[in-house]
């Protein structure tokens, strides 16, 4: 550890300055000997440095979840090119290509944290050591081997033995039992912020072989995070820990804010959403429109929890518009049997069999009724009709064949 620390001394002089400049401001606070100073110096360097960081860690949220959606495309090019590598990684770098997609882009934080962890871990070593480093002169160095964190000096490891535990002025128990507090601290909060990944903020319509991988790390990360960090010096075990627990905090942050379509924090996210509409009759924030906009647009491409925000909005009795903003629609029955917002028709109630016997004697009363008008205005239209002058009423029309005017009366023999 401390040859690879050695790699990163060129920044040893601006991380020893920050840590400096911080123990100045609590230094005037608690006193500049102890290990509040020295600690919460740490922690604000660990602050400061995540803050920076945070750019990338959009572009790692972006990237985990390209590589998530592009899984089945890669899974489908290995398997039609598993015997020909070459080809299979030319499609591999055309499809991160046209997706705008980098692989290393999920481990950008970390590479980009490492130098300043490998420096601050060179820095207390050398303060362990009773050297000077960077800025941290004779003065510096003295007070920070006099400060101690619950009983634990900074520059103390896990391993040290009993004389090297003593000549920083702590016993080795103490010095034991705060390492591993911390140790076992850093490593749940990364199993807990690896689990959360893992089930909250992951498509689970989509079975590949990554969520296979993630499910390892999750595992693995810990115990490496565990058996790591009986070499590393107190401060260092400081910023480890206040780091993990920022990856926490921002990881939820992000996971409640922004998860990832199709998964169960998508769910939760959208059923507080509903329930904003439903309490307000509005959306007022311009990212929640925005997510509405979005949802929207998909159109039939939607996934199963968007479609089921759709139906829950419209049953409410709320119409989504493409703009983002919801209205009020009124409910409309169409053919389907469905209404404009999207519920479903009532069927009639039950009724007994009186009610239904009334109900056909009634119904029975009304079609007399309505044939007896009918046979009424039938007859006042045939007596309104003007009759034709000189033709008797009752005169019949001559038979196709027959003379016109009065008929003969036939001769009595032509009855046989």
């Amino acid at each position: 550890m401390d040859t690879i620390a050695s790699f990163f001394s060129f920044i040893t002089t601006p991380v020893s300055w920050i840590i400096v400049q911080f123990h100045k401001l609590y230094g005037a606070i608690f006193g500049p000997d102890t290990g509040w100073a020295w600690g919460l110096s740490i922690v604000s360097l660990v602050v400061l440095i995540r803050i920076c960081l945070i750019p990338l860690f959009v572009k790692q949220i972006k990237s985990m979840r390209n590589m998530q959606a592009l899984q089945p495309k890669m899974k489908a090019i290995q398997e039609r090119y598993k015997n020909d590598r070459q080809r299979q990684s030319e499609e591999m770098m055309k499809l991160y290509k046209e997706t705008g997609t980098n692989p290393l882009s999920s481990c950008l934080p970390i590479l980009a944290q490492s130098p300043f962890f490998f420096a601050l871990y060179y820095v207390l070593s050398n303060i362990a050591s009773g050297k000077t480093v960077g800025v941290i002169n004779e003065s510096l160095l003295e007070s920070a081997r006099q400060a101690h964190i619950f009983g634990a000096p900074l520059a103390a490891k896990f391993m040290d033995s009993p004389e090297k535990v003593a000549s920083l002025d702590a016993s080795l128990t103490s010095v034991r039992i705060v390492t591993a507090i911390m140790i076992i601290m850093m490593s749940a909060s990364q199993f807990y912020t690896q689990r959360q990944l893992m089930q909250k903020n992951v498509d689970l319509s989509v079975k590949t072989p990554y969520m296979q991988q993630q499910k390892m790390l999750m595992y693995i990360f810990p115990v490496i995070f565990a058996v790591m960090g009986i070499n590393f010096p107190v401060g260092v075990l400081v910023y480890w820990l206040t780091t993990n627990v920022w990856t926490m905090g921002q990881q939820m942050y992000v996971i409640n804010q922004n998860p990832t379509p199709g998964s169960k924090a998508q769910d939760e996210y959208l059923g507080r959403l509903l329930k904003a509409v439903s309490h307000r009759g509005e959306l007022r924030s311009r990212r929640k429109r925005k997510v509405v906009q979005g949802i929207v647009a998909k159109g039939p491409n939607r996934n199963d929890n968007e479609r089921k925000f759709i139906s829950s909005l419209s049953k409410a009795g709320f119409v989504p518009q493409a703009d983002g903003t919801v209205i009020r629609g009124e409910e409309t029955v169409d053919e389907s049997g469905t209404t404009a917002a999207g519920g479903r028709r009532q069927q009639p109630k039950r009724q007994s069999k009186s009610q239904r016997a009334q109900t056909v004697a009634k119904a029975a009363g009304e079609s007399d009724a309505i044939s007896l008008e009918k046979e009424t205005a039938e007859e006042t239209e045939k007596d309104s009709k003007p009759k034709t002058p000189g033709k008797p009423a009752g005169r019949q029309q001559p038979k196709a064949g027959q003379r016109k005017g009065q008929q003969r009366p036939k001769h009595p023999s032509s009855k046989k």
